[in-house]
């Protein structure tokens, strides 16, 4: 009996190995819901990563323009040192000029501003006005040193910037290819219901008024647009590029990312929420819509939804901003 139950077991393991009985849990089909949280948390860390690249891009551009004024303050140094360069010179030519000019235009010609501050140190003493032009050259010297070190500090941070930029892209799209991946291996009708979920009916008329209203205005237009990270239009939105342009419209300008925009006016309750108010999501903040009033919303959602209208709770609420 005993080596008949053994000849049995190894029968089956033998099956299993060659394939003849699958393996239900490596074969089974994914369950929705858990496919559906899944993609809701991959939607939401590419949207992360997103946000994070939106704010390096911000600070990027901030470095670069301080990069290019550190240079042309740089050059400005450069040309004034020369100057005073100049002028020692000169007057160095006009106090030595009994003695062997050779060594006069060995030290006028030296391309280290350092040594040639050395060696001018070292000479007999100068009238005062000779004194003086000494002074402005190694203060200019000095003013030249502090530049050219905040220049290279700046290009290290403009290189540290772009290198995060890089990393925060290759999240993106890694979670997008994983995202891709599980909605692949539903079926047709399946994958439609999670990528269709929490959609809400569009309100026909936005009460807003003032500025408000060329926003709100904008923003309803774009329901059905596609969702790209990074994007600001015309044809599809990330969170903040939808908001960004939205306001726009009003004549009133905003940073491409949630958290910047979050310090861009003044902080309303919810309980004061008027069509228009920029409201936030999760902490850290990495997700932006606009209110449209009676507990909805319209945002750029995700790529899977787009730009639609939602519930102001489908998401974890954090405050809201009221622009302009």
């Amino acid at each position: 009996m005993r080596k008949r139950l053994i000849t049995a077991l190894t029968g089956l393991a033998l099956a299993a190995t060659i394939g003849l009985i699958p393996s239900t849990s490596a074969y089974a089909d994914p369950d929705i819901d858990t496919v559906q949280a899944r993609v809701d948390r991959l939607f939401h860390e590419a949207e992360q990563a997103s946000e994070r690249y939106n704010d390096a891009k911000i600070e990027l551009t901030a470095l670069q323009s301080d990069v290019a004024s550190l240079r042309a303050d740089q050059e400005r140094q450069d040309a004034a040192l020369g100057k005073v360069r100049e002028q020692v010179a000169d007057a160095m030519v006009s106090q030595y000029q009994g003695q062997g000019i050779s060594a006069v235009g060995e030290v006028i010609v030296s391309d280290d501003p350092g040594a040639f501050l050395s060696q001018l140190t070292t000479m007999s003493s100068y009238q005062d006005h000779q004194d003086a032009l000494l002074d402005d050259y190694a203060d200019e010297v000095a003013a030249l040193d502090i530049r050219e070190t905040a220049t290279a500090r700046r290009v290290s941070q403009v290189s540290a910037v772009e290198s995060r930029l890089k990393d925060e892209k290759s999240t993106i799209d890694d979670k997008l290819d994983q995202a891709k991946s599980l909605l692949d291996r539903l079926k047709d009708e399946e994958r439609a219901e999670i990528l269709s979920r929490g959609g809400t009916t569009v309100p026909s008329d936005v009460p807003a008024s003032g500025r408000a209203a060329a926003a709100v205005q904008y923003a309803m237009a774009q329901v059905g647009d596609s969702y790209v990270y990074g994007a600001a239009g015309p044809n599809a939105f990330d969170c903040s590029g939808l908001t960004m342009m939205a306001w726009a419209q009003a004549g009133v300008g905003l940073p491409h990312s949630s958290s910047a925009q979050y310090s861009s006016g003044p902080h309303v309750a919810e309980s004061d929420l008027r069509p228009g108010d920029l409201v936030f999501y999760y902490s850290p903040i990495s997700h932006v819509g606009m209110y449209i009033g009676n507990g909805l919303i319209v945002h750029a959602a995700n790529p899977g939804a787009g730009v639609k209208v939602s519930n102001l709770h489908e998401m974890p609420y954090v405050g809201a901003v009221r622009p302009g």
